[in-house]
């Protein structure tokens, strides 16, 4: 008796200890993804030039995990940027749904941010207007060109 005792005891361990390194795992990506966009907020506050990417521009992006455990919002709204955690948006302009919060990682850490690698490899599943994506990559890479000095 006591060997099936210690049978579930180690299941219950590991799963246990899966549920922690899961939870820690979304924390760390929805808190990377907060802070590069806050960084980006920031940036549009302090850098006339990075201010002019903005100038006139609205739009709503929510981007997300499939299973909702990383879940944060962007508005633009033609002068600033907000920054919403752990909140969605109705009407958003793009949709950017992630398979998992290694799948987020994977994308800000990359050298090349591929979107349309990620969405061939079902990695990423977009709704709404892909312009709108495009325009946040620009800003994205503008700033990440700039944070490191290789900005013409």
């Amino acid at each position: 008796m006591d060997w099936l005792l210690n049978i579930f005891r180690r299941w219950r361990r590991r799963a246990l200890t899966s549920r922690l390194l899961k939870c820690l795992h979304d924390q760390a990506a929805e808190g990377f993804l907060t802070l590069i966009l806050k960084l980006m907020s920031l940036a549009f506050k302090l850098d006339k030039g990075y201010r002019k990417n903005i100038e006139g521009f609205t739009g709503r992006y929510q981007f997300r995990t499939r299973d909702n455990s990383v879940l944060t919002a962007v508005t633009f709204t033609g002068k600033d940027m907000k920054v919403k955690k752990d909140r969605t948006i109705p009407d958003a302009d793009i949709t950017v749904i992630f398979k998992d919060s290694p799948a987020i990682m994977d994308y800000l850490l990359a050298g090349d941010r591929d979107i349309l690698k990620l969405v061939l490899n079902n990695e990423v599943v977009l709704n709404g207007n892909m312009n709108y994506l495009m325009k946040f990559g620009y800003m994205a890479n503008h700033l990440q060109l700039a944070l490191t000095g290789r900005l013409p």
